[in-house]
């Protein structure tokens, strides 16, 4: 009987650490999905302000 709760209690490890080492990639993506967004966005209103600018000129 005690065998099988080692056994047990070592899978329930294994898949504690695949979860948590899964949410950490996905933070990760999302993190860099985000930045990535972000700097689009950055570039696309940098644009936009030198072609307003150059329009009031």
């Amino acid at each position: 009987m005690g065998a099988r709760g080692t056994v047990g209690d070592k899978w329930s490890q294994r898949i504690l650490w695949f979860s948590a080492i899964g949410t950490a990639i996905s933070l990760y993506m999302v993190a860099v999905e985000r930045q990535a967004q972000n700097r689009a966005r950055a570039m696309s209103e940098g644009l936009m302000g030198e072609t307003t600018s150059g329009e009031e000129v």
